[in-house]
């Protein structure tokens, strides 16, 4: 996983930036508004980044703070957002914004960003409502409840909330969040 660079700004074509880091060149995909903020070309950059390895392509996104990064991958696991639209997001609001629009559930305020009709913005409000109602994007809720937290690592390994829900569905409460995983697992694999 490449979590982190630093370079040297190569060439900017929003919302594509050009970070050449040792002599190798790196392109990641970032936020429009981010491009505002960034310095001439040439000058060094550091930034946080996430990868998305998928069948037919390999996609880096950058961000300026660790934060935007953060709230990136809490958008993108939520049913039928990728990393275009969770861009978006982070490019028509900065991170206080997005979380509050959210906490609020404010669907006018998300609906106004370019590809968010009302259903994902519907959908966006009640999958990150409560993750981010006690801090940081970046922390899952501490709900106690182990099946809702077998839940959340199964999704962070790239299962859906209502996959993941499912596999667990016929699982006996008493278990540990880890023998709930690991059962879970052995049923999405059989699917």
């Amino acid at each position: 996983m490449i979590a982190f660079l630093r370079g040297h700004i190569l060439e900017r074509r929003p919302p594509w930036l050009w970070l050449e880091v040792n002599g190798v060149g790196y392109e990641l995909e970032m936020p429009l508004s981010a491009f505002f903020q960034l310095p001439a070309d040439g000058a060094v950059l550091s930034l946080h980044t996430h990868l998305v390895v998928r069948e037919d392509a390999h996609l880096l996104y950058g961000f300026r703070e660790r934060a935007e990064r953060d709230i990136f991958r809490q958008l993108i696991k939520v049913s039928g957002i990728g990393g275009k639209v969770a861009l978006a997001c982070l490019s028509g609001m900065d991170v206080e914004q997005l979380r509050q629009a959210l906490r609020d559930g404010d669907v006018r305020r998300l609906t106004s960003i370019p590809g968010v009709g009302a259903r994902t913005a519907e959908r966006l409000i009640v999958e990150l409502r409560d993750k981010l109602a006690g801090g940081s994007a970046g922390t899952a809720p501490v709900t106690g409840d182990p099946r809702q937290e077998a839940i959340a690592a199964l999704q962070s390994l790239g299962y859906k909330a209502s996959d993941a829900s499912q596999a667990l569905a016929g699982l006996d409460a008493g278990l540990s969040i880890e023998e709930l995983i690991r059962q879970g697992l052995k049923s999405l694999a059989r699917h």
